[in-house]
């Protein structure tokens, strides 16, 4: 019988470490999509009222402050770079700080609003991406509303990330409705 020496045996258990790491640190992708139809409303009164990013502190309650870095164009396309700072729902006493690029743009007859995300943990040393869709079309009565956002997370933070993801969607169309019809609660 061969004896395996402890060099090996260190060696091994090393890569089965640094293996079980990667699988819990590996980014994984998500797509979450949420959507609402507000009644007796435009849908440009809808994009108008999303785009102005000062409206997102009241419909999203984990910003925390923001600051818009640029912006160009006209009603055709305008974009603009905004960079905020954001609490966890499900754990608040993490701050996270996100470099947003927004694209605000009629397509057809539906109104659009696409972005970028780059969301920063322990002070820029861990981030991670993500990408945006938000459209406002007309429906039979009013608005339909259908955001699809696309995020990155370790494997090992799938759930709480599609958790904290799908809490800020649903926030952001619940004060949507708030706003745009609010004797519908």
């Amino acid at each position: 019988m061969r004896r395996i020496s402890w060099k090996s045996k260190r060696i091994g258990i090393i890569c089965f470490v640094i293996f079980i790491v990667y699988l819990c640190l590996r980014l994984t992708k998500q797509t979450i999509s949420t959507s609402a139809v507000f009644s007796n409303t435009k849908p440009v009164d809808v994009w108008e009222f999303v785009a102005d990013f000062s409206n997102m502190k009241s419909l999203n309650p984990t910003i925390k402050d923001f600051n818009i870095l640029s912006e160009e164009g006209n009603f055709d396309e305008w974009k603009y770079s905004v960079e905020y700072k954001e609490l966890l729902s499900h754990w608040p006493y993490t701050e996270n700080i996100n470099i947003g690029h927004f694209i605000v743009s009629p397509s057809g007859i539906d109104y659009v609003i696409n972005s970028t995300h780059k969301t920063c943990f322990l002070n820029g040393f861990f981030c991670l991406n993500s990408k945006g869709e938000f459209r406002f079309s007309p429906s039979t009565h009013g608005t339909r509303c259908v955001e699809k956002v696309t995020f990155e997370c370790p494997a090992i933070f799938s759930s709480y990330c599609k958790r904290e993801a799908e809490f800020q969607r649903q926030a952001i169309m619940d004060n949507l409705r708030i706003q745009f019809n609010p004797n519908s609660f």
